[in-house]
């Protein structure tokens, strides 16, 4: 088969606290007047299936990809799918609900749900905008719960001032949600399972309350996280854990990075623009707001012809 670099039609969603910026951004052509929170640029998940957009590939989804030739893109033998990763940009008009993701025992626990842990590249940031990540203090169950039936639990958790350029790594487990005026990247497990604990009253387009999860929610939480256990990284090696790894990268213009066989690269344009060369295929060029699956068999170089950053994620 041929390897090259794919690139795939983002899926867009809806969200109630979402908006334009993903277009303003990156220029991704997104449905004109919908509040739009998510970019879904990397997905092989039944709520959401990328569609390669180049070579020979092109039409198919990734998912179908990923089953006829696992393998040669993981590099992982006899990898069968579903691909490991879920990648999107969030755009944060409003603030998100206040959330958690499960863990694996959790899952085992309640028999329902998969595993999510995610990392949250801040790529934009208004002036004075927060993150919420875990509790100021450890709380127990039954303290949060207290909160959540009298509509407090917003004031035990951590708020966190964030910058542009900031990772901040949110593992299955930690309460969190975002802020308004944030433009991320997210990096994730291939989970979409997520169980809202406070929506800070607001109301749904209907003019009803959105659903909460909160006996889910209240068996997920990990109640003694506080954000001095979740450290805020920058530069280099973003996240290390069992489930991928992130790197950041800056090249200038006239700047090149081989890519050499034997893994697989997800990469995450953040600025700038250039051309992926290999004498294996033709070449793919990219731009800010592009996401590409590079196969473990493929082999070639990046080639930069503006200052760039990107992010570049394996497993």
């Amino acid at each position: 088969m041929e390897t090259y670099p794919m690139r795939s039609v983002p899926v867009f969603k809806p969200r109630i606290w979402g908006g334009q910026r993903i277009r303003e951004a990156f220029g991704k052509d997104l449905p004109a007047g919908e509040r739009i929170g998510e970019s879904w640029e990397i997905a092989d998940l039944p709520e959401g299936q990328s569609t390669i957009d180049n070579g020979a590939f092109c039409g198919q989804t990734l998912g179908s990809v990923i089953r006829q030739h696992g393998e040669t893109i993981t590099g992982v033998r006899n990898f069968a799918g579903p691909f490991p990763l879920l990648i999107k940009f969030l755009d944060a008009q409003q603030k998100l609900s206040v959330q958690v993701h499960p863990d694996a025992e959790a899952c085992r626990r309640m028999g329902k749900g998969n595993l999510k842990t995610e990392c949250w590249y801040i790529a934009h940031a208004e002036p004075g905008a927060v993150i919420y990540k875990g509790f100021k203090t450890p709380v127990t169950r039954e303290r949060f719960a207290q909160a959540i039936r009298e509509g407090t639990a917003a004031e035990l958790l951590a708020e966190v001032p964030v910058s542009p350029g900031e990772c901040h790594f949110i593992p299955a487990g930690v309460v969190h949600t975002l802020g308004a005026g944030l433009l991320v990247a997210e990096v994730q497990t291939p989970s979409d399972t997520t169980y809202r604990v406070f929506d800070w009253n607001r109301l749904d387009d209907s003019g009803r309350p959105r659903p909460l999860h909160v006996e889910e929610a209240l068996e997920s939480i990990h109640f003694d996280v506080t954000p001095d256990k979740l450290p805020v990284t920058t530069v280099g090696r973003l996240v290390d854990c069992e489930h991928f790894k992130v790197d950041k990268g800056h090249r200038v213009e006239g700047g090149q990075v081989l890519l050499s066989q034997g893994i697989m690269r997800t990469l995450i344009v953040l600025t700038g623009s250039g051309t992926i060369l290999s004498k294996m295929a033709e070449p793919v060029d990219f731009t800010a707001g592009d996401c590409l699956v590079v196969p473990a068999a493929f082999e070639g170089a990046m080639c930069f012809d503006q200052d760039t950053e990107y992010l570049t994620v394996t497993i």
